[in-house]
């Protein structure tokens, strides 16, 4: 199986993509306030490293927080945008083995269906300007 696992809950994100629990490329760029603009030219690029293309992805794995709002509202996104088009399992996980989580997950047939972030906090709401 074929896995992309997307984390972006810091200014740095990074990317794999995984043959079951093997690595197959890994990318790691400091994103930013860049991100919306470039997480889709990332994976493009280690797909193509591997010689792969979008549809030959068969699971994905996402790093569902806690973390930045923007960052992981945006990895979310297209995460569950992926999975939704490509009619491919997503498994969302937090913690600090996320990733061996979710593919393990991924491998029993495991299915989220749709990634909700984890933010960590309740958020700060700042009182309107009158």
């Amino acid at each position: 199986m074929i896995i992309l696992a997307i984390k972006t809950d810091q200014p740095e994100s990074e990317f794999w993509l995984l043959k079951d629990h093997k690595t197959l490329g890994h990318i790691k760029y400091l994103a930013h306030q860049n991100l919306a603009r470039t997480i889709h030219l990332q994976i493009s690029k280690l797909l193509k490293n591997q010689n792969l293309d979008w549809p030959d992805i068969e699971g994905l794995v996402a790093y569902k927080g806690p973390g930045s709002f923007t960052g992981l509202r945006i990895g979310l996104t297209v995460a569950n945008s992926l999975a939704y088009s490509l009619k491919i399992p997503i498994i969302g996980e937090k913690g600090d083995d996320w990733l061996e989580s979710g593919v393990t997950k991924l491998q029993a047939n495991k299915n989220d269906k749709i990634v909700i972030p984890f933010y960590g906090a309740e958020p700060h709401i700042t009182q309107a300007k009158k």
